[in-house]
């Protein structure tokens, strides 16, 4: 299979079981015979084993890097160099504006709606929930991998530990007894908090406390683990929380979401140790760049794999196996099943999550996760 010396290098079986799940059932199957698969997640070392996965399935894949417009997505260009040498075609999201690369895709695996414009043939996969914005109104079937269950492995699990292996290797490595303050409290939020409380830091989670109905707020999970809770519009709590923080962490998923006493503070405490974890700026034009780690951008996506494949696989899986649906679901009916985002269906988590518990490297953590 393509890439797998680099793989076996880098990674044991038992980090990527949801994806081996389905390359060794595709390969016979090949659901993807014959299609154009566009994949936009983060260019990185770990998406090697999607892009492994789907042409195993028998997909003609793209790989798709978005360079124009306010989000830039991440990448490591020696991946990029590595894929072109391979045969993978790497195409920019100006290509397809320009008329350079044909959008004749049959279906787009997405990330961050980067290629909502396009107009495949069977639909959309959109992997992160900062991507469904761009799908509401869409006349394509958009399957939101975010909505479901799986993700959150990713997110609480991984991209917490992310962020503290930035910060580690930025030479921050002393926790114990600091004061961590993390703006948001959903999945990524509240991954990133209880890191924190691993490394036996006193957190402060500042979020809008109106929301704790709310499917995506972890509040709940918050205090078992004695993290206090701010609300967000109480600007004098939350002024006095970020006074006294050692590091600050935004995971809000927000544009500008910081307020102003807020930003004033972390430009009067240079010591202040500020991280951003979300896609967008959270911090506002009047922090600028220089005076967050890793210029505003998130902070994991300084390392070489800003979520460790253990933590990935399973939500790599689903946006692949999601593409296998809409293909099923489009052969069955002869038509769209149906339109704008919608979420992923139970049979398909449970089995992906089943196979990441018991034959993954992370079984015991997933399942602690989702007590």
């Amino acid at each position: 299979m393509l890439f797998e010396e680099i793989i076996n290098e880098h990674y044991d079986p038992r980090e990527y079981p949801a994806l081996a799940f389905l390359a060794d059932q595709w390969v016979c199957e090949r659901p993807f015979e014959g299609l154009k698969v566009l994949v936009a997640t983060p260019i990185y070392r770990n998406t090697l084993l999607e892009y492994r996965t789907l042409i195993a399935g028998g997909a003609q894949v793209y790989v798709g890097h978005a360079v124009s417009g306010d989000t830039q997505m991440p990448c490591d260009e020696s991946v990029i160099e590595l894929l072109t040498e391979s045969g993978v075609p790497v195409v920019t999201d100006d290509d397809i504006k320009c008329g350079k690369v044909a959008d004749d895709f049959d279906l787009i695996l997405d990330c961050a709606g980067q290629f909502a414009s396009c107009h495949p043939k069977l639909g959309f996969v959109e992997l992160t929930r900062s991507g469904v914005q761009f799908f509401e109104k869409s006349e394509f079937p958009v399957y939101v991998a975010d909505s479901g269950i799986v993700k959150r492995i990713e997110t609480i699990l991984g991209t917490g530990d992310g962020c503290f292996r930035g910060l580690e290797q930025l030479g921050y490595n002393d926790f114990e007894n600091k004061k961590l303050v993390v703006f948001g409290s959903g999945k990524v939020g509240c991954g990133i908090a209880l890191q924190g409380v691993r490394r036996g830091m006193q957190v402060t989670t500042v979020t809008d406390t109106n929301r704790r109905s709310s499917s995506s707020d972890f509040c709940h999970v918050l205090e078992r683990n004695d993290v206090t809770i701010v609300d967000c519009f109480n600007d004098g709590a939350v002024k006095a929380a970020v006074e006294e923080a050692d590091f600050l962490v935004t995971a809000t998923g927000v544009k500008g979401a910081l307020s102003i006493s807020a930003t004033t503070v972390i430009m009067n405490r240079p010591e202040l140790v500020v991280a951003n974890m979300g896609v967008e700026d959270e911090f506002g034009e009047f922090v600028p760049e220089s005076r967050v780690l890793n210029h505003k951008a998130p902070l994991n996506f300084m390392l070489d794999e800003p979520t460790h494949l253990k933590y990935i696989d399973t939500s790599l899986a689903l946006h692949a196996a999601l593409g296998e649906r809409l293909v099923q679901e489009y052969r069955a009916s002869g038509k769209a099943p149906f339109v704008g985002p919608a979420d992923p269906p139970d049979d398909i988590e449970q089995r992906l999550l089943m196979t990441t518990i018991q034959n993954g490297v992370i079984g015991s953590e997933v399942c602690d996760m989702m007590r």
